[in-house]
């Protein structure tokens, strides 16, 4: 399991209506791609609910790092981003925990997206387990998150290379994140779901 997203910062005075119609245009294009957990089409636009900038930045969680590879590198999907906006930046990580809430019948309407360090580990116990029982903590974290009644999805994934964290929350429409300080904080325009039920 893979997580990947590549934020685009457009400028400042962009209509983000253009984004909105190209995602109604183009979203259900990935609706039944085949080793695809989900893909959350993200926005923020400058000036509401606190964003600094105008953004869209889809997230995906895969299933199939196969499958991942042809969207990105093999005419699967990604070359329509190229088109528009350059070849940018992706960032992946691995994936830890992707959860069902309460809310999974619910429309996603909003996302949170947290980035964490990781804290050192000593690994007290010089067993070399000392990463395990602190993802384990994560995992246990995120479950708690998970159990909130408006929470549609949430999702733990990792960056080896920085040790970094990234946590993102689905919430079902007409909620107000709970979690929302210190994170950032998204419009859901779609998500295509087509393997969702089966991650992990």
């Amino acid at each position: 399991m893979y997580a990947m997203q590549y934020p685009i910062t457009l400028p400042a005075d962009h209509d983000m209506e253009i984004i909105r119609k190209r995602v109604a245009a183009a979203s259900a294009m990935l609706d039944d791609r085949a080793g695809l957990g989900f893909k959350a089409y993200l926005i923020r636009e400058r000036g509401i609910a606190g964003s600094p900038v105008n953004e869209y930045a889809p997230f995906y969680v895969w299933r199939d790092t196969a499958a991942m590879a042809e969207f990105l590198l093999d005419g699967g999907g990604f070359q329509n981003i190229i088109r528009s906006f350059g070849r940018v930046p992706v960032h992946t990580w691995l994936g830890a925990a992707v959860l069902a809430g309460p809310a999974r019948g619910r429309r996603a309407a909003l996302a949170t997206r947290r980035v964490a360090q990781l804290p050192t580990d000593a690994d007290e116990a010089q067993d070399g387990l000392g990463l395990k029982k602190l993802i384990g903590r994560e995992i246990a974290a995120l479950r708690e998150r998970a159990a909130h009644p408006d929470v549609h999805t949430a999702a733990l994934a990792v960056d080896p290379h920085s040790w970094r964290s990234v946590t993102l929350v689905l919430w079902g429409e007409g909620a107000e994140p709970a979690d929302a300080v210190g994170a950032d904080r998204y419009e859901v325009l779609h998500v295509s779901a087509p393997e969702l039920d089966r991650l992990g």
